[in-house]
């Protein structure tokens, strides 16, 4: 079983989160020859955030909520 980590580390790694690319822009193009491996960080913060019960799709309208658009649900 994962461990949750606290409250503080839990936000900044949401600050951090809302700040890299989606895995949608992560081309070979883009990134070179590093593309998997940026691709991959994305993929283990995404695991850290869904262990400690936060949607990943959330994490951007959380962090700037000013610079969000709103829910169409």
């Amino acid at each position: 079983m994962a461990i949750k980590i606290n409250d503080d580390a839990l936000h900044a790694l949401k600050i951090a989160f809302s700040y890299m690319p989606k895995a949608i822009e992560v081309t070979k193009y883009e990134y070179g020859e590093r593309y998997q491996q940026v691709l991959d960080h994305i993929e283990a913060v995404r695991e850290i955030l869904l262990i400690n019960d936060v949607d990943p799709d959330e994490v951007y309208g959380e962090i700037h909520p000013d610079d969000s658009p709103n829910s169409s649900y």
